[in-house]
């Protein structure tokens, strides 16, 4: 091993050894997976490395609405994860979201790429560009509920123009982008908008819809998914099957979570085991 005070090599002996390196993401806090090639060559299996707990991208056509609302925080919206060609709900949360200029993040998001990373041929679907993030704005209200915020809006701003009307609704980056996708002309007065074009409004801010096309590099992830697995490690030691003496403790194992500190309690939980035997 490295000497971490004169930088030299050095060969120390010890009992027992654990071996708590850490994941892949956050390489700058020195988790940079060696501690994957270093259990590989001590014989051990490693589960595909991939980032969990990250922000995701969004295709081409939904990145342009992104940019125009990026720094956008959404603290109050529900979200629900889409597959649209296969008809399927992946993922629904509430709670907080962010606009990117790569598409979003946020804590809802974070713990959305978590299901993704785990749901049936995801590369496949993301290229296809089945993946829908799926938002509800008005979360609180029913459409029925909705439509008449929508007319006491429209009647309070009935002589102003569409793109004019919509500040007591939407946070103001919101409405370029929503004025744009409700097909709406935007130089249009309130009070020339027809029923169906108020329903279209009314559909939009329920299902405002980004594709999502992919997650963002491992370095930006919060956690690793994959490594060491777990069929390799005895559970109530955390002692390696193949390698007497030697344990294992951390981020390093197949074991990931959700947001919550869940994962922490991963790190906590198998070190002490770790640490104890």
């Amino acid at each position: 091993m490295q000497c971490l005070f004169c930088g030299k090599e050095k060969m120390m002996q010890a009992d027992k050894v654990i071996l708590a390196t850490g994941g892949q993401s956050y390489p700058t806090t020195g988790s940079t997976g060696d501690g994957y090639q270093i259990a590989k060559k001590l014989g051990h299996t490693i589960c595909t490395i991939k980032p969990s707990l990250v922000p995701l991208t969004a295709s081409e056509k939904s990145l342009e609405i992104c940019k125009k609302m990026q720094g956008l925080s959404l603290k109050n919206a529900a979200i629900t994860i889409y597959d649209k060609q296969k008809n399927k709900v992946i993922y629904n949360d509430f709670g907080e979201m962010l606009f990117t200029h790569w598409g979003v993040s946020g804590p809802m998001i974070l713990s959305a790429s978590a299901h993704l990373l785990r749901y049936t041929n995801i590369e496949e679907q993301l290229l296809k560009g089945a993946i829908c993030l799926k938002i509800d704005l008005k979360p609180a209200l029913s459409e029925e509920k909705l439509e008449e915020r929508i007319l006491r809006d429209f009647e309070k701003e009935k002589n102003k123009e569409f793109k004019n009307s919509l500040s007591d609704l939407l946070p103001q980056k919101m409405i370029e982008p929503v004025v744009k996708l409700s097909q709406i002309d935007a130089s249009k007065k309130v009070n020339a908008i027809t029923k169906q074009e108020r329903h279209n409004l009314l559909k939009l801010l329920k299902n405002f819809e980004i594709i999502i096309n992919g997650f963002r590099p491992i370095e930006e992830a919060i956690i690793t998914s994959g490594g060491i697995s777990i069929k390799e490690i005895n559970p109530k030691t955390m002692e390696s099957k193949i390698i007497q003496n030697l344990y294992f403790a951390g981020e390093i194992i197949d074991v990931d979570a959700y947001t919550g500190g869940f994962n922490l309690q991963i790190a906590w939980s198998t070190g002490y085991v770790a640490g104890s035997n």
